[in-house]
């Protein structure tokens, strides 16, 4: 199976162009709003996922264990 999904490979320049011109003709008017939208989520995700790695940083730094840790040294 793994052979038939490397045989089909990646959309070449030319795929991509009638993709391209099949989304402008389904969404039209419709794309810079959709493209908004999509851009809008991006942008939330980021923040969730720094947002997630600045409280993990902090509970790294603010760990108790290794202040005791060092104490029975």
């Amino acid at each position: 199976m793994l052979n038939s999904l490397l045989a089909i490979g990646m959309p070449g320049p030319f795929e991509m162009m009638i993709i391209g011109v099949i989304m402008l003709l389904l969404f039209g008017n419709r794309l810079p709003s959709l493209m908004r939208s999509l851009g809008r989520g991006v942008i939330e995700f980021k923040k969730g996922v720094h947002g997630i790695e600045d409280e993990l940083e902090s509970s790294i730094e603010n760990d108790p264990s290794e202040d005791k840790d060092d104490k029975d040294d």
